[in-house]
């Protein structure tokens, strides 16, 4: 039960509410009813043939210890202390001797038929059923402990779950209990919580039927486009994203793009682009010594005192070597090079014609070969093939000669006949430090990490002390043993050791190659970024003079000489080459070569956009290149009406389009679902509605539920939603009373604006005293140009007076009806999310048809970017649907009490 209880999505819903903590779900669920109920979710036939098997066994036990005349309990005890006493002083000879003995006693005793045969026989059977039942005992217990895992997990948490929700009331999942920060609704870019959309699959679809071409992806800002393309680009096989900039200039433009393609290609082919510094060419050199320098000195601080350390050692070994072997090989040395120089000459001296035949052809072959890679494959091949094995054979042969010593062979015997035991001692202790030494530099050498609170230790500086330390107390025991240490003495090991490392030397030597040349495409992406970063300039001098340096006159000639940068028609003309070339070898490995161009829409105009596709149109239809590029919805406009009845730049431009669609509810639910946990359905939906589908908007809004939590210091949707829905109707206030302060107003109309400006700083952060006021302001100004008022209006107040626009030009009447109508649809949010009983009424709501879908709420979002009287339609289409009036009422949306006033103590707040 308190296991339940402590489940985080059940003990986030407790104290939530009145009446709703763990005393309660306690009493509740101790009732029969709840238990029943849990015990039915949750049968476990196993448990019950267990009980059953349990009972019967206890009858079995029961009669039989009724049977006996004996006490079986005295009987048995007697026989088992006998055993053991037996045992215990007389061995288990003794006790096979008793034990046959009275196996002889009974059996004479059962033949004749005595009694007490008979009565030692039941009370064995009553101990044996009793050991029956013990065991069914505790298979009912291992039976009950799996039952009670089943129950916790089956029965017992679903129902507390079950029972808090119920005792929390209508709309359990309105509440809106925040969790610490979300990742996924703060980082709204992060890539592990991008959710597969219907534009993605057909813009994948597109790219994978078209060779090549230009797809346009329009929509709405905001709607995800950037994402769109961003994946496309890492997903395949080789691209490049670039911003448009928000002043065009096609020659930057493709000059910017230039230099991203050729940074990329080469990162991509492992070379670092070259970096220009603007730096001296002095300092640049001062700072290279200086880096050269560091590492130089960190080397040698290393590599000096190991080779000096090295050579000590193997000096003597080597020596004896070198005197050994040197006098045989500088024969062999001799004798070869005598055998070539003979040979030569009788070539030279034209005695052997089919020799210099053969010299003569091998010459031209060498020569012709100079540019083939076969002959520098081959040899790097046999390299890195043969080098290797050559090495670890030479390893493993200098450290197998130790097993073909006579000498070191005859020492282990004499040790063996004489010190057998410290031998065995020594080999034990050796084996288990190598054992221990190799274990604890496999973990060290492991990548685990261990979480610790908010740090990661690594097992490497757990375990880097202790593997020294053993390797260090085996290289003692080597040493300092009597036993061992008169087998390391022996005068060959120095030059088995040299073997070693040779031949570890040799194996290593394996892994090294010679540097690749570099491809052509990176040297011309190289040489494309110095012509298009740099200005280079030469300068030539000439001083001529006579021979007699005081009677000759001097002249000087300079001439400069600077590259001038290319021109637009250059820079596409290259940059077309270079983008086919990579194209071509990208392909050729089946990958495929996206360049996604984005925020074309920031530009301004459709007008501006279509001059900016015209300017850049020539570096498009590059073959094997797909172009994406992201424009403003009336561009992809201009695109689907092609040829009715005029021809723009979209028309040979573009391939095709995909139209980036705002998200559906169900998008939105998987999205939020995704990047948070605490995020139900009710706030999903509020977040949709007044997002409008927008993706850049949900987030912004998913987030904000949060933000407006704290404020509201309520766990309600109804307490969050107004504060929120107001918030955002102040900040659009606010802008609205921006753009009309831009029109002509005179006395008479004025007072537009000052109603705006009340509506805005109220809204913003409302007074409890006030705030019914405000929202029957507001209420009257969402009916605004729908008819005649109700006859309950105040004319005398003006803060209940719609604005009058009896003398307005044509731009500010269109302001106003906006603002009505954008009013009109957040005060239809205030009375759907701040009366309680959401889910009932938005199952009444669907039961009318379309009108009541909740994505109706989006659509009207939408629809209010288009056309505000469009949209007021629509909201009332959806009021209807709601069951919502048609007319002011402002008692519908203001709260149903009011707490005192904290800035006007002495003022009650309005309505109470």
């Amino acid at each position: 039960m308190l296991a339940a209880l402590n489940a985080p999505e059940t003990e986030r819903l407790l104290d939530v509410r009145d009446g709703v903590d763990r005393g309660a779900v306690l009493r509740h669920m101790g009732t029969v009813r709840y238990r029943r109920y849990t015990t039915i979710r949750c049968p476990s036939p196993a448990f019950d043939r267990a009980i059953e098997a349990l009972d019967q066994a206890r009858e079995k036990h029961e009669r039989a210890a009724r049977v006996a005349q004996w006490d079986w309990r005295v009987a048995c005890s007697l026989i088992l202390f006998g055993v053991l006493a037996l045992l215990i002083f007389g061995g288990p000879f003794v006790l096979l001797l008793a034990v046959l003995a009275a196996a002889v006693t009974m059996v004479t005793l059962s033949w004749r038929g005595s009694s007490a045969w008979t009565d030692l026989r039941q009370c064995l059977i009553a101990a044996g059923l009793g050991a029956g039942w013990l065991v069914q005992r505790v298979e009912v217990g291992a039976c009950a402990a799996r039952w009670g895992e089943d129950l916790q997990e089956e029965g017992t948490k679903p129902v507390v779950a079950d029972l808090v929700r119920h005792l929390l009331g209508d709309d359990p999942d309105s509440l809106f209990i925040p969790d610490d920060y979300e990742w996924g609704l703060r980082a709204p870019r992060a890539p592990g919580y991008i959710v597969e959309n219907v534009a993605r699959r057909q813009l994948e679809g597109k790219l994978s039927h078209l060779e090549d071409g230009t797809i346009a992806v329009c929509g709405p800002r905001g709607a995800g486009k950037t994402t769109l393309l961003e994946q496309c680009v890492e997903k395949a096989g080789f691209g490049v994203i670039v911003q448009a900039p928000a002043t065009y200039a096609p020659h930057d433009f493709l000059l910017s793009l230039s230099v991203q393609l050729c940074e990329k290609y080469m990162r991509s082919q492992g070379y670092e682009p070259t970096s220009f510094a603007r730096l001296s060419p002095a300092r640049r050199l001062l700072r290279r010594v200086r880096l050269r320098a560091k590492r130089l000195s960190r080397w040698s601080s290393f590599a000096v005192p190991a080779a000096v350390l090295v050579v000590l050692g193997m000096s003597a070994p080597v020596h004896s070597l070198y005197e050994q072997y040197a006098p045989s090989v500088a024969d062999a040395v001799r004798t070869f090079t005598n055998a070539i120089r003979d040979d030569m000459t009788t070539i030279w001296q034209g005695h052997t014609v089919i020799a210099s035949l053969t010299v003569t052809i091998a010459g031209i072959v060498w020569w012709r070969s100079r540019h083939a890679a076969w002959l520098p494959r081959i040899l790097g091949r046999l390299w890195m093939r043969g080098i290797r094995p050559i090495g670890l054979l030479l390893a493993c042969a200098s450290a197998a000669t130790v097993l073909l010593d006579e000498q070191i062979r005859q020492q282990v015997r004499h040790l063996h006949n004489t010190q057998a035991e410290a031998l065995y001692k020594t080999i034990a202790y050796v084996g288990m430090l190598l054992v221990v030494w190799w274990a604890l530099r496999l973990a060290r050498d492991s990548e685990v990490e261990l979480p610790l609170g908010r740090w990661h230790i690594s097992l490497d500086s757990i375990f880097r002390p202790p593997a020294a330390l053993a390797g260090i107390c085996l290289l003692l025991l080597l040493i300092d043993n009597p036993q061992t240490r008169s087998l390391l003495a022996d005068p060959d090991n120095p030059l088995r050791l040299a073997g070693v490392i040779a031949g570890v030397l040799m194996s290593k030597a394996g892994d090294w190659h010679p540097q690749e040349e570099e491809p052509e495409l990176v040297t011309r992406c190289q040489n494309h970024l110095y012509r298009l970063q740099t200005i280079q300039q030469a300068t030539h001098g000439l001083t001529t003079g006579g021979t007699a340096q005081i009677m000759s006159l001097g002249t000087n000639h300079s001439a400069s000489v600077s590259t001038v940068p290319p021109n637009y028609p250059e820079l596409v003309a290259e940059f077309r080459d270079l983008l086919r070339r990579i194209a071509i070898e990208k392909t050729e490995a089946g990958k495929t070569v996206v360049i996604a161009i984005d925020e074309v829409d920031r530009l301004g105009a459709d007008s501006d956009a279509l001059a900016f596709l015209r300017e850049i149109k020539a570096i498009l239809g590059v073959p094997l290149v797909h172009y994406l590029i992201s424009v403003a919805e009336d561009v992809g406009a201009a695109f689907v009406r092609r040829g009715l009845p005029h021809r723009d730049a979209t028309d040979s431009s573009l391939d095709d389009i995909i139209h980036v669609q705002p998200s559906t509810l169900s998008d939105s639910r998987t999205i939020l679902a995704k990047r948070s946990q605490t995020l139900k359905d009710p706030h999903i939906l509020l977040a949709h509605a007044l997002s409008g589908g927008i993706l850049r908007d949900l987030l912004r809004y998913g987030l904000q539920l949060r933000e407006t939590q704290e404020k509201a210091q309520s766990y309600e949707l109804t307490d969050i939603s107004r504060h929120l829905i107001l918030e955002e109707l102040a900040e659009t206030f606010a802008g609205f009373r921006t753009l009309l302060s831009k029109q002509q107003w005179t006395r008479d109309n004025s007072s537009i604006l000052a109603s705006f400006r009340t509506l805005s700083s109220y809204l913003r952060d409302p007074c409890p005293c006030v705030e019914a006021d405000v929202l029957r302001t507001l209420d009257h100004f969402a009916f605004y140009g729908d008819g005649p008022q109700p006859d309950s209006v105040n004319a005398d107040d003006s803060s209940h007076r719609p604005p009058d626009d009896s003398d307005l030009n044509n731009d500010a009447r269109q302001l106003i009806d906006e603002a009505s109508a954008y009013a009109y649809f957040s005060l239809t949010l205030l009375d759907i999310f701040s009366t309680e009983g959401l889910e009932r009424r938005t199952q009444l709501a669907a039961e009318h048809g379309q009108d009541g879908d909740p994505e109706r709420l989006a659509d009207a979002r939408q629809e209010l970017g288009i056309s505000a009287y469009s949209a007021r339609s629509l909201i009332d289409n959806i009021r209807k649907a709601w069951s919502l009036p048609l007319g002011p009422t402002p008692s519908s949306h203001i709260p149903a009490s009011a707490a005192e006033c904290s800035r006007h103590e002495s003022r009650p707040a309005s309505g109470r």
